[in-house]
């Protein structure tokens, strides 16, 4: 017997599902990073996020969290996954929820995109395949001479916001200057965003991100393209994770794109190893 829960807020999702989701920590931590942040800065209640749970006889099959306008997050390890995303389906169908896409584990994710995809008679199509690795042994300190890792101050609003809104143009194809630069701001001010400067000039960027339990992840990196070739990512990276690992995180995670062959080279050399394929697919509008 399934039985499907919806919660009102993250605290309450947290309650009933984190600690069954810690166990496998670092697959889980995009859902459990952002609900975290919601629970510990909550928007107004007039915000609908949807968050569910199914659970069957072995206990919490899925878990599913989605933020308008961002796409569905699912995880889960149903030993019926066919019901249990079905089940999904025809509760979201039901709530009337729309959902712009779909970002989760690849079997999850196809198999979700297909279903929704039949129940709204409308078409879906493949928008980013990413890995996601975890770091848990501190990388070695880069040999960069003058070079070094530092926070970003205010006086860089304008350079981040520009690195902001060209990292998500360049991964997502699309932009927004206004948002970019409330992101760049909001990060400064909580002393996540970090630069790697080299002869004075910030040249690339990283920032911390979705703090769980035991990890914390890494997210907008970014090296403008003049700058690339030098191996100023990888260093960011790695000293940042370094900084971060022996602050008391238990580990590191981060997402690459599989077509990102550089990066994706650059994280295998600081230690990254891989934890799973993710998915993302977009639906067509009718």
């Amino acid at each position: 017997m399934n039985k499907i829960s919806t919660f009102n807020t993250a605290a309450e999702f947290l309650q009933h599902a984190q600690a069954r989701l810690e166990v496998d920590e670092a697959e889980n931590s995009l859902i459990l990073g952002v609900c975290l942040r919601l629970k510990n800065q909550p928007d107004p209640p007039a915000r609908r996020i949807c968050l569910k749970t199914i659970e069957d006889e072995h206990g919490l099959a899925l878990a599913a969290m989605m933020d308008p306008p961002h796409n569905l997050s699912i995880i889960g390890h149903a030993f019926d996954l066919d019901c249990s995303i079905g089940i999904l389906v025809g509760e979201l169908k039901s709530e009337e929820w729309a959902v712009p896409g779909i970002l989760a584990p690849a079997p999850i994710a196809r198999m979700f995109a297909e279903k929704w995809a039949e129940k709204s008679n409308i078409a879906f199509h493949l928008s980013g395949h990413q890995h996601l690795f975890e770091l848990r042994q501190p990388p070695m300190p880069a040999s960069a001479g003058q070079a070094h890792l530092r926070p970003a101050n205010e006086q860089e609003l304008g350079l981040i916001a520009g690195w902001v809104y060209a990292f998500n143009f360049e991964i997502f194809k699309s932009g927004d200057v206004a948002e970019a630069r409330q992101i760049a701001e909001q990060r400064i001010c909580d002393e996540d965003v970090f630069v790697w400067e080299d002869g004075g000039q910030p040249v690339s960027m990283a920032m911390k991100n979705r703090p769980t339990r035991r990890s914390i992840a890494i997210s907008y990196v970014y090296t403008p393209p003049e700058q690339r070739g030098k191996g100023y990512a990888t260093a960011c990276v790695g000293e940042l994770s370094r900084q971060l690992l022996n602050s008391g995180w238990e580990f590191c995670t981060l997402f690459v794109d599989v077509n990102n062959l550089p990066a994706y080279r650059a994280y295998q050399k600081i230690g990254y190893q891989l934890v799973c394929d993710y998915e993302e697919y977009h639906f067509d509008p009718a």
